[in-house]
């Protein structure tokens, strides 16, 4: 019987399957046209506006393209910032914390700072930078022997502090990583790790990397923790036997304290197109008015590809490359119809929108505003290229500038052989020069730039 049930079943199903079909209605039809018609237009609509789109953008005579920089030739005017006062800098723990003045025997800044609170605790335990670096070695050293560097003065006890002698400030894909490391190489020259901080820029606001929202704030003390390093080894040499001035120095070398200055727009309740009211190195200066800056530039069509080569992360291509500065190149033009030259340079909604860092070549408008603050013979600028022509005479300018004695001629030898740092991957160099007509608008647009560098440099070497 389950057999038989199983058979019929199985007839009934087949009955079901070819049963007649009523025919599709008109209606039907008409609709199964259409939507076939629509897929068609689409899919032409979408081929021929990819052909034009690569026409357009392939094309060594566009003149659109070359109307749209000359345009953004015409808005570029250098005007002075305002420079905020102290009080306005809105960070008074800052300013509690340091004191106005330093060691007068110390060439380094430095200065005693009470240490409150339970000595047995381990200070560097909560220190946010562990956390992102590979420096909790370092850190359990200094925990370490803590006790040890204290000091008992007016019945308080006291541990020494220091900020940084000298800050390279930029810029990004420009050799800071190469000059970091041979300047490292100085006998008198301590530098602690991270190379990069990104203190002053990003990480005092929570900020940890361009994009990122604010979280947490990493603290002045946890900053200053990072050259306690250093901050022990001039002690020895004021505990010593030695009557001369200790002429140790510390630095860092965050490429992004130049230029990136976005964390203000989380800040500031104002409009998108005002200007930043304070800027990194008005802080700096508030606290250290006397640090020495460093500035190594290149050639920004050249800065612009390697950072494009650098930070890609997929269809890196000389094509794509060029789509994407020209999207860029229009996306800057629309900023500065509404808004001022400064203001779309600082601007965090325009750096995020475009997808290569075209800003960030415009080094003439972040010089202009470091010197707004400090004076011209606090900063060194640079050029790679000549760095890379002659390391030996670039390093004496470094040495020379940061007030360092001569070293042997074996550290010379040293310093000037060194393999050069954070070189080209070689997979990208597989990937070519850039398009020629790219170049080309690079140069128009970065030229106004570069003349203005010139001028304010006092060297036509910058006119690239």
């Amino acid at each position: 019987m389950s057999r038989g049930k199983f058979t019929s079943g199985s007839l009934q199903l087949k009955v079901r399957h070819y049963a007649p079909q009523r025919p599709p209605s008109l209606a039907s039809l008409i609709k199964f046209c259409g939507f076939i018609l629509l897929v068609y237009f689409i899919v032409a609509s979408y081929l021929l506006l990819r052909g034009e789109r690569k026409t357009l953008l392939e094309d060594p005579n566009e003149s659109t393209l070359r109307d749209l920089v000359r345009i953004i030739g015409t808005k570029v005017t250098f005007r002075a910032r305002r420079v905020p006062a102290v009080s306005e800098l809105l960070d008074l723990h800052m300013f509690s914390v340091i004191p106005p003045h330093f060691l007068l025997d110390v060439k380094n800044p430095c200065w005693y700072e009470e240490l409150r609170g339970n000595v047995s605790a381990d200070p560097y335990g909560s220190n946010l930078f562990s956390r992102l670096y590979n420096i909790q070695n370092a850190f359990e050293r200094l925990s370490a022997t803590f006790k040890k560097q204290l000091i008992l003065h007016d019945g308080k006890l006291q541990r020494l502090r220091c900020l940084p002698y000298f800050y390279i400030v930029g810029q990004a894909k420009c050799g800071t990583t190469d000059l970091y490391e041979r300047l490292r190489l100085h006998p008198d020259v301590h530098l602690t790790p991270p190379k990069e901080p990104h203190w002053w820029s990003r990480r005092r606001f929570g900020i940890n990397r361009p994009g990122d929202p604010p979280i947490t704030r990493f603290p002045l003390d946890h900053y200053l923790d990072l050259f306690d390093p250093v901050a022990q080894r001039i002690q020895h040499r004021l505990l010593g036997n030695s009557s001369s001035r200790s002429s140790i120095i510390t630095g860092e070398a965050s490429a992004s304290t130049m230029w990136d200055n976005m964390a203000w727009s989380y800040l500031h309740d104002i409009s998108r197109e005002a200007e930043p009211p304070s800027l990194s190195q008005d802080f700096i200066h508030a606290v250290q008015p006397d640090a020495r800056l460093i500035a190594i530039l290149r050639d920004p069509v050249e800065r612009l590809y390697s950072d494009y080569l650098y930070f890609g992360t997929s269809n890196e291509s000389a094509l794509d490359f060029h789509q994407k500065v020209c999207e860029s190149l229009r996306l800057f033009e629309a900023c500065l119809r509404d808004a001022g030259l400064r203001a779309c340079v600082y601007s965090s909604t325009l750096y995020y929108a475009m997808s290569v860092r075209l800003q960030v070549g415009l080094y003439v408008m972040f010089i202009l505003d470091w010197l707004s603050v400090f004076s011209r013979d606090q900063l060194l600028v640079l050029r790679l290229e000549d760095h890379a022509a002659n390391v030996t005479h670039s390093m004496n300018r470094v040495f020379h500038f940061l007030r360092l004695g001569p070293v042997s001629k074996q550290t010379e030898r040293l310093i000037s052989r060194r393999p050069v740092a954070n070189t080209r991957d070689p997979s990208d160099r597989k990937l070519g020069p850039m398009k020629p007509v790219t170049r080309e608008l690079l140069r128009k647009f970065y030229a106004p730039f570069n003349q203005k560098l010139s001028a304010v440099l006092q060297d036509e070497s910058f006119m690239w």
